[in-house]
């Protein structure tokens, strides 16, 4: 993935895959969620407060290469692909423990107050987001 900023190490739930024991598809989100909450704490970025905001979806897509089971090694990468006044759009990638590509996609999330009416990402948290480090 070019320009990653983040990258989550994790197992499937049992829990999270279908009766065929394969991860049920609309569990990757939660996986891909979990590792954009875990960046943004890590930037000390808000993640969600009832009277500051937070960061709703407002468009998801991904597209299924191999599947993974209970119990899998996973790593999930992320990377910005685009910033706005107050959106962000995030490209992901879900790895096997081969380092194959079980998933990919992308993520928009829209900046909010409280009232959920769209925010501007401020000058804090826009350097937070676009600091090089990797974590």
């Amino acid at each position: 993935m070019e320009n990653p900023v983040h990258r989550h190490a994790c197992d499937v739930a049992f829990g999270d895959t279908d009766a065929s024991g394969w991860m049920h598809f609309p569990n990757v989100f939660r996986y891909v969620e979990a590792a954009e909450h875990e960046f943004l704490r890590s930037k000390g970025v808000l993640v969600f407060d009832r009277s500051e905001g937070g960061w709703p979806r407002v468009k998801v897509s991904c597209d299924y290469k191999r599947p993974l089971h209970g119990g899998d090694s996973i790593e999930v990468i992320l990377s910005i692909s685009r910033l706005g006044a107050s959106a962000i759009t995030w490209s992901f990638e879900v790895l096997n423990a081969a380092g194959e590509i079980a998933s990919f996609g992308s993520m928009t999330n829209v900046r909010v107050d409280h009232e959920g009416r769209p925010k501007l990402i401020s000058e804090a948290e826009r350097g937070a987001l676009t600091s090089d480090e990797i974590v």
